[in-house]
This record gives structure tokens, C-alpha cells and sequence, in this order.
């Protein structure tokens, strides 16, 4: 019996440089899909979606199984667009591996470093493939010193590009010194392993001993072989540009063109070859949690331990309601079972279990160790959340960017309203970075996310797919509140709680912190002082008065709250009472602080031709942005600024005029600055 491995991996890049292409070309090799889907045509499998099939571009990260040789690959195409990283954010976080796609041309580009990024933070192995290699201006060795200058990394190039008649051609195997071509008859599934040509064998050669010597850095063996003069066995080569890619050392680079059908059979073997089996890794970091504490622990991989997961992705569907994408970290579970949801301390009861393909499920009877799957029936559970049935162990949660962008909406109707709250209720409970809250005395809805063609794409499903029916407002800013000076105060509470007397004394003090350094309570305070229960409601009182604004009612940011003294009275403390007065001299000495209003700052990246440049600059100058830096790449100029929120509404439209449609930007949160008009 063939002892089958499994691979979790996914698929992060810039919007198009071409990875739904590659993930369509995998499914397709892979026998997984017997036709290749097409992005232009809206035929992708991976983009399933009716909005990704009509934009051209993936929105919501999709999740397939596929089989190559005696490996079990388990797929997540990410999008590219900035406005929806928090996909990509979900997917690194539960993935093993990773191809970084680059395109051959455009190379490096703003949203690669920033996924690159996101996988450095969950330290995550990666493999990366210059795609495109048969466009005009393709330049693999600008793409390599871009991934090692830009993203810091190591890239061992593992094969060389052959061109015919400056046609791409194939590509040169360094490790087997093999010339691969991929038969355009049989739409590159047929791959002919052929001599070097000639022509190419000098620089074949030189490229193999640049590959040896950058791998005999992280090898012993390889370099003791070197200076022996020794051949090297192609199977030591494997292994050690595994164990070098798995402690993430280096980066082993492949090329090709995934809409050539060239170049995806030796990226598969790459995949089983250089990527970890989820057992090889080490154990999750996790937390036990007791009655009235937790403890730090290390929840090993194993089938045979209990069962932990991490809900990592909710996904509405019309007929089945909430599917919870889980990554299984130990023990296996199956259908019918109850599970305790951790951080909500509630049992659920597991429906049905699957394995998805885009959107269409291959039921299940059992998920194990190691596996990505979906399970039906959960009521409760949210992105994040951790199951098991064992001890209670809360794995680390995802972390997602607030929203900066906001939009008023409301029901054409009365009668529309309940409609649009479950709704909007669905959208956020899927998506993290999506939220929709009620204004309390205005009755006004606002929705919020991370850009304009985020909230585009929320309301078109709302209206296409939810049918419900709504206007929208124009889009507002999500500003926050801080202080510049300090102030400090002391009160009293003396109030009846429920026919009971109360008493409470506090002085709080109040300055800004650092900016971007987030809100911070500090307890000055001993048992003596204040009984434990006492002092955490009066930091619940701190932490709700700053969430809820000074002036304005925008949350605070970059405030620090000191608790000086207290006043204790046993027979009449309450810890109503602390709350409130947390709160309310909170709220007191942040008034007198010199209270200021923030705006969100936005990281801009413009590429544009170059006969655009100035045109382009004085415009955004104009907006209030400030030009950083600029990168040139071929007849491309990528322009690095930053630039108020508010000053970007429209931007798209005008940077399209200005340069025929043929600039593009991506924009990102950066920080928080002092508004000044």
C-alpha cells in the first residue's frame, strides 16, 4: 500500500500575476478538472463566483483536494487585491506551505511584499514561480534580485529558461541537468525530457554550480562533497534543498507560463519534493484554559491525541446555511459528534462533514490530523474560534486589519429592514473585516471595510445574491480620537444599584501614548488597595469609555489610562459602581486632555507608464498625497506614497483618465495621523 503524504499549501501573489491560472492549470494536470478554466472567460473553477467571473479578479480564498503521485495536496487559491487580504491573512495562517506567484515582467509588486509579509508572520515555507515567462519583457533575473532586495529573501534558482526563435520554450532541470519541453498537443500535459541543447549546456552549467554554491551556505554535506570534487547524488540534492526550504533558509524559484500550460509538472514535483508534510513541522502554540486562568502549552500533531481545530473561514450557502472551514491540528473527528467551541465555552453538534472543491463538497465520514475540510451545522461559530473534545485548548486566533472606510445604508422600504440586518449579520459573520453597526440615537446604518471595491463587491452580493433591497450613501472615513496632553481627576459614585446603596472612589489619569502604539490601562493599584473584582470592572469601565470616544464618538487610539487610587468602602462597593465611574472620569480627563481628531493615512503604490509620471504626481499632490519613493521596472514606474483617506474617494476613475487606463494602484492602511482641517 503506497503511504500517502499531504500537503496544505496555497497560492498567494499580486492581482494578475497570473495565480487562479496556475491553480486551474494544477487542478487540470492533476486529473482534478478535465477541461482548464480560463480567467478571461470566466470559466474558472477557483473563481466561482459570479462577481469573480465577471471581474476578472479572485475575491473570497476558495480550497480544493487534488492527488499527484502519492501526495494528498490540499489547495487555497488567495485573492491579490489589497482590499481583500484578510483572505490571504485566514489562509497563511492554517497552511503549511506556499507558492508566490511572480510575474515575469511586472515582478515584484506591491501586494507580493505584503503577502510575503503575512507568510513571514506564520512563518510559513514557500516556493516561489515566475509565471509569464512568454510575455514581451519577461526578465527572470530582475524578478530574482527583486525577491531578494524587496522581500528579503533567498531565492535558489532551480531551473533556467530556454527560448526558441524568442519564443519561451522550456526550461532546464539544474538539479537533473534535463532540458524539459511540454507538448503543445497534448495542452502541455505530456512533458519530454530532452538533452541540454548546446547552445545552452555553458550557461546550464554555470547556473548549476551558482545553485551548488548558494545551497552549500545552509549544507554540509554539499559543500564537503564540493571541495571533494565529489558528484552529488540527485536525491542528497532534493533532500537538502528540502530541509533548507522547510526552516525557510531559502527560497527555491521555478518559472514558466501557466497560461502556456508551461511549467506546472515540475512545480507539483516541487510542491512534494520542498514542502512539509504537516506532521514534519513542530508543535501549535496554544493556551489551557482553567476556571480562572490559562496556561501556555504546545499541542503536538498526532491522529492519535485529541481532536483540536481552528475555524479558520465561514462560507454562507444557500441550501446547506454557515460551512466552517476548519484545519485539523490533532486527533480526527467525524460526523454526529458533539465539540465545545473554547472561547464561547458552548457545545455544538458536527452536521455533516466535507472536503470542498471550490464550492462543490465531497462529503466525508471522517477529518483527521492534518486535513482542511468544512463542517455543517454550527450556529455559533465565528472565524477564529477553536473546537475540540477534549480539555478546553484555545489555539491562537486570527488577527485582521480594522476597516477604514465606511458607507450609510438603508432599506428602500420599512418593511426592508429586518431583511437587510440578517443579511448584512451573514456578510459580516463571513467576512471579518466587513462590519455593520447601528447608530443607537440616529438609527443609522453604516457599513465598513477596508475599500471602496470591497464595500462594492458586499453590496452587490447583498443585492444580487441576498436580494435585498437598499441605497447607499457616500462613503465616510472610520476616524479615531486621541489626546495630546494629560490631565487626571478624582470622583466619587454614590448611587442606589437595584434599591441598594453604592460607593465608589477613583483618580484616573490620562496622556497620549505613542502614536501607533494602541490604547493602554494601567493598573497602579495593589489588593489592598481595591479587591481583584473591583479593579477588572473598573478597567471594563476604562476599555468601554475609549472605545466609545471623547467628543465625536469615534473610538480612541493611542491613549493611556492610569488607575492612581481608589477608595474602597466593603460594605457598600458594587462593581456596577467601579464600571460606571471608569467610564464616566474617563470620559471626564480625556475632555480636558486636549482631545484631537485622527484620520487614516493610506500606503499608496501607483504604477504607470512613463510618459504618465509627472501628470500622475502632481495630481496626487494635489489630493494632499506625499510621493515617497519610485521603482522603475521596464517601461513602468511604480510611484510609493501616502496620502489621507479622504482625499482618495474617486481616484480610480481619475487615474484611469489621466493615463488612457493604463495606470493601476493599489492602496493599504498605513496609520493613524492628527487631522489637521
Amino acid at each position: 500500500m503506497i503511504n500517502m503524504q499531504m500537503r496544505n499549501i496555497g497560492i498567494m501573489a499580486h492581482v494578475d500575476a497570473g495565480k487562479t491560472t496556475v491553480s486551474e492549470r494544477i487542478l487540470f494536470y492533476t486529473g482534478k478538472s478535465r477541461r482548464i478554466g480560463d480567467v478571461d472567460d470566466g470559466t474558472t473553477q477557483m473563481d466561482w463566483m459570479e462577481q469573480e467571473q465577471q471581474r476578472g479578479i479572485t475575491i473570497q480564498s476558495a480550497a480544493t483536494t487534488c492527488f499527484w503521485h502519492d501526495t494528498h495536496i490540499n489547495l487555497i487559491d488567495t485573492p491579490g487585491h489589497v482590499d481583500f487580504t484578510a483572505e490571504v491573512e485566514r489562509s497563511l495562517r492554517v497552511l503549511d506551505g506556499a507558492i508566490a506567484v511572480f510575474c515575469a515582467v511586472g515582478g515584484v509588486q506591491p501586494q507580493s511584499e505584503t503577502v510575503s509579509r503575512q507568510a513571514n508572520k506564520y512563518k510559513v515555507p514557500r516556493i516561489a514561480f515566475i509565471n509569464k515567462m512568454d510575455r514581451v519583457g519577461a526578465n527572470y533575473q530582475s524578478v530574482l534580485t527583486q525577491i531578494a532586495e524587496k522581500l528579503h529573501l533567498n531565492p535558489l534558482p532551480i531551473q533556467l529558461p530556454i527560448y526558441e526563435n524568442d519564443n519561451f520554450a522550456g526550461v532546464i532541470d539544474l538539479i537533473t541537468m534535463q532540458y524539459l519541453v511540454f507538448d503543445e498537443s497534448t495542452q502541455g500535459a505530456t512533458v519530454i525530457k530532452e538533452s541540454i541543447p548546446a547552445t545552452y549546456l555553458t550557461s546550464a552549467e554555470e547556473a548549476r554550480t551558482a545553485m551548488l554554491d548558494s545551497l552549500s551556505t545552509y549544507s554540509e554535506e554539499i559543500i564537503n562533497l564540493l571541495l571533494e570534487e565529489t558528484p552529488i547524488p540527485e536525491e542528497l540534492l532534493i533532500s537538502e534543498i528540502r530541509k533548507a526550504t522547510v526552516t525557510r533558509q531559502i527560497v527555491p524559484v521555478m518559472m514558466g507560463s501557466a497560461l502556456k500550460n508551461k511549467g506546472i509538472q515540475p512545480l507539483l514535483d516541487a510542491i512534494t519534493y520542498f514542502l512539509p508534510d504537516p506532521f514534519e513541522l513542530g508543535s501549535v502554540a496554544a493556551k489551557k484554559i482553567y476556571k480562572n486562568k490559562s496556561e501556555d502549552i504546545q499541542v503536538i500533531r498526532s491522529e492519535s491525541d485529541d481532536f483540536i481545530a481552528l475555524i479558520f473561514k465561514i462560507q454562507q450557502d444557500k441550501e446547506s446555511g454557515a460551512l466552517c472551514y476548519i484545519r485539523v491540528y490533532a486527533g480526527s473527528i467525524k460526523a454526529g459528534t458533539m465539540v465545545l467551541n473554547v472561547g464561547k465555552d458552548k457545545k455544538e453538534r458536527i452536521g455533516k462533514l466535507y472536503r470542498m472543491h471550490a464550492r462543490t463538497p465531497e462529503q466525508m465520514n471522517e477529518l483527521k490530523a492534518g486535513d482542511v475540510g468544512v463542517i455543517q451545522g454550527f450556529k455559533l461559530a465565528q472565524t477564529g474560534d477553536t473546537i475540540t473534545n477534549g480539555a478546553p485548548i484555545l489555539l491562537e486566533s486570527i488577527q485582521f486589519p480594522e476597516p477604514v472606510i465606511s458607507i450609510a445604508i438603508e432599506p428602500k422600504t420599512i418593511a426592508d429592514m429586518n431583511k437587510l440586518k440578517e443579511v448584512l449579520t451573514i456578510l459580516q459573520r463571513e467576512d471579518p473585516t466587513f462590519i455593520h453597526k447601528e447608530n443607537t440615537e440616529t438609527g443609522q446604518l453604516l457599513i465598513s471595510g477596508m475599500g471602496e471595491l470591497h464595500l462594492d463587491v458586499i453590496t452587490t452580493r447583498a443585492r444580487d445574491e441576498f436580494k435585498a433591497q437598499f441605497n447607499l450613501g457616500k462613503p465616510q472615513v472610520s476616524y479615531r480620537e486621541s489626546v495630546e496632553s494629560s490631565s487626571q481627576a478624582t470622583e466619587t459614585f454614590e448611587r442606589p444599584i437595584n434599591g441598594k446603596e453604592t460607593f465608589a472612589g477613583l483618580t484616573l489619569s490620562v496622556k497620549a501614548s505613542e502614536r501607533g502604539s494602541g490604547n493602554k490601562v494601567i493598573n497602579g493599584l495593589s489588593n489592598n488597595v481595591l479587591p481583584e473584582n473591583y479593579q477588572a470592572a473598573t478597567i471594563r469601565g476604562i476599555e468601554a469609555a475609549l472605545s466609545s470616544g471623547i467628543t465625536l464618538g469615534y473610538p480612541c487610539l493611542d491613549v493611556e489610562v492610569t488607575i492612581e487610587d481608589a477608595v474602597y468602602n466593603e460594605d457598600l462597593a458594587h462593581e456596577v459602581a467601579y464600571q460606571s465611574l471608569g467610564a464616566m472620569l474617563t470620559e471626564k480627563i480625556a475632555s480636558n486632555a486636549s482631545p484631537i481628531l485622527l484620520e487614516p493615512i493610506m500606503a499608496v503604490d501607483i504604477e504607470v507608464p512613463n510618459e504618465y509620471v509627472g501628470d500622475v504626481i502632481s495630481k496626487l499632490t494635489s489630493r494632499g498625497g506625499i510621493v515617497l519613493g519610485m521603482d522603475m521596472n521596464e517601461s513602468i514606474q511604480i510611484i510609493h506614497a501616502q496620502s489621507p483617506l479622504t482625499k482618495m474617494f474617486g481616484y480610480s476613475t481619475e487615474l484611469r483618465s489621466q493615463s488612457q487606463g493604463r495606470a493601476s494602484f493599489s492602496m493599504k492602511f498605513s496609520h493613524y495621523e492628527k487631522k489637521l482641517s
